[in-house]
């Protein structure tokens, strides 16, 4: 009889890292990146293959991997291109709302769903995620203008078309300018000169601990910008990372939209 062929799986995004590890799929990991830094105890002896961006191509061929998670925003198109010469199953992914995380879970069913334990974690996951979204839905929350900040120097911020966008969304924040990047590329997290006239009807402003690490030294630079702002240090992680903490995510969120 034919044997099922081994898995063996990289993963080239921190959040597709962690997701598989609360999978229960950690036996199964070959490969991540110096990124995938969650949870530290699980991945701290995969090996590394270089960034999200910068990928040791040669060293994950060596590693053989079956499967390749790679995400849209996160790993650029020509590594997906040359996985494609030796990797058997490129998995792309791209969640853009917290929605999406169901369908992300369906894609790991679809593709693990048949290792021990892995469909009885995920129906974890996905009943804490739609008790979440529905606790967002089911009270009425006061519109708020909303900057979120990612990097300093220049300031850079999110459009609207993107994943945290589209959570502080589930709690009435809006995020400004009013655009959208479309599906990839720069766009997606515009750039400001701070002079633009609608910072000053923002509501809230929010300094992510990543990419940038805001910290409380940056809270005077920044109210400047928005004189008319609460100005809060945020979890970055929380409120950009999708899988396990898409969850935690929102109810952090809803903490934060009901502190006076």
């Amino acid at each position: 009889m034919t044997q099922p062929p081994e898995i063996r799986i990289a993963s080239l995004v921190p959040s597709l890292t962690e997701l598989l590890v609360a999978l229960g799929l950690a036996p199964w990991l070959v490969a991540r990146t110096g990124f995938c830094i969650h949870p530290a105890a699980a991945v701290a002896s995969i090996p590394k293959i270089g960034g999200t961006k910068d990928v040791n191509l040669a060293k994950l061929r060596r590693l053989a991997p079956s499967h390749v998670l790679v995400n849209v925003d996160e790993n650029r198109l020509e590594t997906v291109t040359a996985l494609r010469e030796f990797v058997p199953n490129i998995v792309v992914t791209h969640p853009n709302a917290p929605q999406d995380n169901l369908a992300l879970l369906d894609q790991m069913l679809a593709l693990f769903g048949h290792l021990p334990g892995v469909a009885d974690r995920a129906a974890a996951l996905r009943r804490a995620l739609e008790n979440e979204l529905a606790a967002c839905a089911a009270r009425p929350w006061p519109a708020r203008r909303v900057l979120y900040l990612i990097w300093r120097a220049p300031w850079m911020t999110v459009a609207r078309d993107t994943y945290i966008a589209r959570m502080l969304a589930q709690v009435g924040w809006q995020t400004w300018p009013p655009v959208e990047g479309g599906e990839h590329g720069a766009a997606r997290y515009p750039a400001l000169n701070g002079d633009e006239p609608w910072l000053a009807g923002i509501d809230e402003l929010l300094l992510s601990s990543e990419p940038y690490r805001f910290d409380a030294s940056h809270l005077a630079e920044v109210q400047v910008l928005c004189p008319n702002a609460r100005v809060r240090l945020v979890d970055g992680e929380l409120l950009s990372w999708y899988g396990p903490r898409a969850a935690p995510g929102l109810a952090y969120l809803r903490r934060l939209a009901t502190q006076g």
